[in-house]
């Protein structure tokens, strides 16, 4: 009603850009007729306009319009009017819901090269690194035509590779990387370790899955702290020994918990043979409730796999392994029992931040996703970023059809398997959403029986881009793909077949030798074979008189024989391009770049790129010209039908599911599959439906779709989402507590980094602990007589061993003003003899000495209250039952937590500077040689 009464918000602020999309348009005209040079050349224009006063807004169309020019002619891709829309969206920091197909990763190139303009430097954030690398590879073509440097961050690199990536205009990352960079800048011991530039301007694609999915875990580094192993894989078996069935335990599957009965207490210590899990001399119930969880709530093949030994985390939401990531609190060592692999260190937090957190660091921030409309609130909330539905090119004329509802799972599982085979039968290509390795695997399963043929995506796979090689082919006639979780996957399905991919596919297989190691087997069908290079057929590399595995691409990606003529242009382009770089194989990555660079339209010099790009074009033609056809016939079949099945707990990641068929105009449908055994349903009330379905006798096979269940369903999401949303809620204001002490922290750090001359911070520290000291033991209030002028003077000393002259009598007729700042004088003298002594053993001593101590105490300081303030928080939880506030207690009690810890710092590092004595190392001569 207030919609029809108001009129839409989201149309009256797309009215509102209206205008400079319409300005954008007008200038194409003239900036079509630029040359490459001129067109180049607008940057430096841009920029000095920037320097005489003009604003970024003011620049706005003109460079939308130079950058939608330089899209068309080195990408071949002209941008769309809601394509600059949702560029301008970004521009002005804010979320554009773009759906699926809808090139969001052409979009960022706008935004991203305007705000680069100022020289401060633009953040391109991707889910992984595959992701990063191929959109820089891709997108940044735009970006070096107009002269700007584009960096590229991965796993892996060394600090000096990163520095110099980050200082380039605009830099592609990882969610991860860029917030473990940010704190691994913050324990740096000298600013050449810095690798950050203070942030600016972020764009972060697929902004719903890493602000709001990963939102729950903050980001750590840690140490690791030993603990003996024993207990671990002790509690492992006496989880076993307990059981839920007898009531030792409850499990909250909602919170994610379990809970002990008083049973459970007595029949887990009379099986360790103690009296009290909770004695502090030998606490055992932290170690039994991990194992518990353990065996519980997380499964394998599910939350985690067991791979070469190894207890990996797999990622809710895109299904992917999670490398190098392990469960905290002990939770990861509990799960390593289970498995009887062997258990690494516990580790200790050395500095942490929040997604949340990380990311309000940035002046200026932006996202894209296709489904950002259902978490507006959070997003709104505790990001300040308003959400706006950017339109799509074309309408849409995808059908959703109603959900189908079984009585068990095996029955969902069997009705999908055959709706499946309906669907190869008549040639529509599918894909199938499955939430875990173990279903995918299952229903893999069911579909060898049928003999259907299928690809297969899990977390098994390590190698994302032959993940994308597959789902870019998805689209193909007859095609069948199971998929876990398809958010972030950043790959398009078209219809018939991506020519694109398979053309820079075929190119690479010629040119680029790759070591596989041969469990790399998979479900891909990938060929592996070992082959003599010289005999040059295809897929082999060329490195003269050896035998190497070589890389090459799955069957079902090449929809057609290439020519003979073809195949002879492919291999003497190759053969130049080795003989141009000299008698060896190109190392890996160099050789990416080149097929990359020749699959691009940037003008080159290069004579070997233009030979492959040559001949990549003409590939490109000869595939088009099948995938053409075959789009056709799959638009006349349907398009690409999509199935879900489970409900997952976010609406969103359903509708993400959902978006996958149906872009850009074309015909697609989707239907979920669901059981009253799935977890949504079984923890929400199925069993309601589960009587019904008894009392009426519905037959196992027999689906049912109804209104109620589908609003029970809906319902339950919202219920799951806000639970959800209240935990990230309540990290996040626990974490703003910790966030205003890690700015200060992290500014002190910063100033002692950049600091040439830190002797006054030092004397400034010195003159505080005497204030304090004077404070504590004079009380202005009593009598001079009645002060403790002695303890005082005993205490100074014990500080500042030079001031050993010091006499309580010199104190005695002075007030408290005037001790304080007879004190300070003699600090100041004491300190001046300190550097003296110092810097005659080796001058400038000192002043590596003060950095040296000041980073130290704030490094060890932080850890230790790192600690103290999990201990707090896990206390004052329980004070709710005391009618406070847990939150405003561990504020008020952690603010007087970090005070103390500022002081310790002051302290330690007076006491520590004026007990430094250094040694004069003894020259070391040469051994005289033995004859």
């Amino acid at each position: 009603m207030l919609k029809n009464l108001l009129g839409d918000p989201n149309a009256r602020k797309l009215k509102k850009y209206q205008p400079s999309v319409t300005d954008i348009s007008l200038l194409e005209e003239d900036i079509q007729a630029l040359s490459d040079e001129q067109l180049a050349s607008k940057t430096a224009e841009f920029k000095q306009r920037l320097s005489k006063g003009e604003t970024l807004d003011d620049l706005l169309p003109e460079a939308f319009a130079v950058v939608r020019e330089t899209g068309r002619r080195v990408l071949g891709l002209r941008h769309f009017d809601v394509q600059l829309l949702g560029g301008i969206i970004l521009h002005k920091g804010q979320i554009a819901e773009m759906k699926t197909g809808e090139g969001k990763t052409l979009v960022a190139t706008l935004p991203a090269y305007l705000n680069a303009l100022t020289g401060k430097g633009v953040h391109i954030v991707t889910v992984n690194d595959y992701l990063a690398r191929r959109d820089a590879e891709w997108m940044g073509q735009v970006h070096r035509f107009l002269g700007l440097s584009v960096g590229l961050i991965q796993q892996g690199m060394g600090p000096s590779e990163r520095k110099k990536n980050y200082d380039c205009d605009i830099t592609y990352v990882t969610n991860s990387e860029v917030g473990f960079d940010y704190l691994r800048d913050n324990m740096a011991t000298a600013m050449a370790d810095v690798v950050q530039r203070p942030f600016n301007y972020c764009v972060i694609d697929e902004v719903d899955s890493i602000l709001i999915d990963e939102a729950r875990t903050p980001l750590i580094i840690s140490g690791q702290v030993e603990r003996p192993t024993e207990k671990y894989l002790q509690a492992a078996q006496i989880a076993l020994a307990l059981k839920k069935e007898d009531e030792h335990y409850e499990v909250d599957e909602k919170a994610r918990n379990v809970l002990l009965s008083d049973e459970g207490f007595a029949e887990a210590e009379q099986l360790l043979g103690v009296t009290d899990l909770y004695d502090p001399n030998d606490p055992w119930a932290h170690y039994i409730f991990n194992a518990i969880k353990a065996k519980e709530l997380f499964l394998k093949d599910v939350n985690y796999i067991v791979r070469n030994g190894e207890v990996v985390i797999v990622d809710e939401f895109t299904g992917r392994v999670l490398p190098g990531r392990r469960w905290s609190d002990g939770l990861h060592q509990a799960i390593e029992a289970k498995e009887r692999v062997e258990i690494q260190p516990e580790t200790q937090t050395l500095a942490t931040i929040t997604y949340q957190n990380l990311f309000l660091l940035y002046p200026k921030l932006a996202g894209m996703t296709g489904t950002a409309k259902t978490e507006e609130a959070e997003f709104e909330k505790i990001y300040k970023l308003e959400v706006t539905v950017i339109p799509t090119n074309r309408p849409r004329s995808r059908q959703d059809l109603p959900d189908m509802v079984f009585k068990t799972e095996e029955a969902k599982w069997r009705a999908i398997a055959q709706e499946c085979a309906q669907m190869h039968e008549i040639g529509r290509p599918v894909l199938v959403g499955t939430t875990s390795v173990e279903k995918s695997e299952y229903l893999s399963q069911l579909l060898n029986q049928l003999e259907i043929p299928y690809n297969l995506l899990n977390a098994r796979p390590e190698n994302v881009e032959r993940e994308s090689e597959i789902i870019a082919q998805a689209g193909r006639k007859g095609a069948l793909t199971i998929a876990t979780n398809m958010a972030g996957r950043g790959t398009d399905i078209i219809l018939g077949g991506n020519a694109e991919y398979m053309a820079r596919l075929k190119l690479r297989e010629y040119f680029m030798p790759r070591i596989v190691q041969p469990e790399d087997e998979d479900s891909f069908g990938i060929g592996r074979a070992s082959v003599p290079v010289a005999a040059g057929s295809s897929g082999q590399g060329f490195v003269p008189g050896k035998k190497v595995k070589t890389w090459k691409a799955s069957p079902q990606i090449f929809p057609t024989q290439l020519s003979r003529q073809m195949e002879q242009m492919l291999k003497a382009a190759v053969e130049f391009a080795i003989q141009e770089y000299g008698e060896r194989s190109l190392p890996e990555l160099e050789a990416e770049d080149k097929v990359a660079v020749a699959a691009e339209k940037a003008p080159t010099d290069d004579p070997v790129i233009q030979r492959l790009r040559e001949v990549y074009n003409r590939i490109l033609q000869e595939y088009e010209q099948f995938t053409s056809r075959e789009h056709e016939e799959v638009v006349s079949l349907g398009g690409l039908h999509v199935i879900g099945t489970e409900r997952h707990e976010s609406r969103r990641i359903d509708n993400q599911l959902r978006g996958r068929a149906g872009r850009q105009g074309d015909p697609g449908s989707t239907r979920f599959f669901l059981s009253l055994q799935d977890n949504l349903l079984r923890i929400f009330g199925g069993d309601r439906v589960a009587g019904l379905m008894n009392a009426f006798r519905v037959e196992e096979d027999m689906p049912i779709e109804s209104g109620m269940l589908t609003r029970s369903l809906e319902g339950a999401q919202k219920k799951v989402e806000t639970y959800y949303y209240d935990i990230r809620k309540q990290v996040f204001e626990y974490d703003e507590v910790m966030n205003n002490q890690r700015r200060a922290i992290y500014a002190e750090r910063r100033r002692v980094l950049e600091g040439q001359d830190l002797k006054e911070q030092v004397i400034k520290y010195a003159e505080k602990t005497m204030d304090e000291i004077v404070d504590y033991y004079v009380n202005p209030d009593l009598p001079s007589e009645d002060w403790e002028l002695g303890t005082l003077v005993s205490k100074v000393k014990e500080f500042i061993y030079l001031l050993a002259d010091l006499e309580p009598e010199q104190l005695q007729d002075l007030a408290v003003g005037e001790i304080k700042t007879f004190l300070h004088e003699q600090v100041r003298i004491a300190y001046d003899l300190k550097e003296a002594q110092v810097d005659q053993i080796q001058p400038g001593l000192m002043r590596q000495a003060e950095r040296f101590f000041i980073l130290q105490q704030i490094d060890t300081l932080w850890r230790e209250h790192l600690q103290q303030m999990d201990s707090l928080r896990e206390s004052v939880g329980l004070r709710g039952y005391g009618q406070k506030d847990p939150l405003i207690e561990y504020k008020s009690e952690g603010y007087e937590l970090f005070l103390d810890m500022m002081t310790n710092i002051r302290r330690n590092v007076v006491y520590s500077l004026f007990q430094f004595q250094p040694q004069i190392q003894p020259s070391v001569q040469a051994p005289s040689e033995l004859v």
